[in-house]
């Protein structure tokens, strides 16, 4: 794909966030995969990009792995994979993923199509 946000990828993977399945670029770091799946709230977001403000911890699995202890890491510096198994998001991540983790509380709105 050519968008300069993201690295080249030919196709998207699968990752689970906090139970919830999502389809993302591989070969992108976790938060650049948070921004493609949130993308009008992640760059608002208090990250800094370079592993310094810690806003971005995430603890995961993978799918492949039983018995493996989870690890905690940096979404700005962990590639994301097929399986990745995030369990854990900072509260930053939390907060900005919030309208794609959470189902949303108002019911859609249905017309009334008989007259």
């Amino acid at each position: 794909m050519d968008n300069p946000l993201f690295r080249d990828y030919e196709k998207l993977v699968c990752i689970t966030i906090l139970g919830k399945p999502f389809q993302v670029p591989e070969n992108n770091i976790c938060l650049r995969a948070f921004q493609f799946i949130s993308p009008d709230t992640i760059p608002y977001g208090r990250f800094c990009w370079n592993q310094e403000c810690q806003l971005c911890r995430i603890t995961y699995t993978m799918a492949n792995q039983s018995g493996i202890e989870p690890r905690s890491v940096l979404a700005c510096k962990v590639i994301v994979a097929e399986g990745m198994q995030i369990t854990e998001l900072a509260d930053e991540l939390r907060y900005n993923l919030m309208g794609v983790i959470q189902p949303s509380e108002i019911p859609p709105v249905v017309e009334n199509l008989e007259k």
